[in-house]
């Protein structure tokens, strides 16, 4: 499974303003919506759910929100650098910059498992983060995820 499977280039948003975890999973709930066409309520909500479970804040700037919603009918992706690093309860209590969120179909168990581990070893990679933090455009920020995504494939 490929980064550019899940992720569209113009699913990537460069410098997102927000002040809260809630105000960043309505902006990413907006944004599912446009590429989806799912409510954005029922993104939200099903997002917000997820969250209560236990933070998808992994740790190193990062958080990975997802869910499984009726409606879907492939796994969507969308990838936002954020302005200002934001309080988000990840597991090690550090703020959230870098944020990749996957929607899946009810019914994708193992593709949503396995689109989750593909963006988790992605992101786990320190220097794909110090690119992603340092890259200047939304193209930048879509090469730099498409591209490790490329490397590691190949090297499998």
């Amino acid at each position: 499974m490929n980064i550019s499977d899940l992720l569209a280039p113009d699913a990537v948003l460069v410098s997102l303003k927000v002040q809260s975890r809630k105000q960043l999973l309505q902006e990413l709930s907006a944004r599912g919506h446009a590429k989806t066409s799912i409510a954005e309520k029922k993104i939200f909500e099903t997002l917000n759910e997820r969250e209560k479970l236990g933070s998808t804040g992994v740790g190193a700037g990062i958080a990975i929100p997802h869910g499984r919603m009726a409606g879907a009918t492939s796994i969507t992706g969308i990838f936002a650098r954020l302005e200002t690093a934001i309080d988000y309860e990840a597991v090690d209590g550090q703020p959230v910059d870098l944020v990749f969120m996957l929607l899946a179909p009810e019914d994708a168990g193992a593709d949503h498992l396995k689109a989750l581990a593909r963006v988790s070893r992605l992101l786990r990679n320190q220097a794909t983060c110090e690119k992603l933090r340092a890259a200047s455009s939304a193209e930048a920020l879509y090469a730099i995820l498409t591209d490790s995504n490329g490397s590691s494939s190949q090297a499998a």
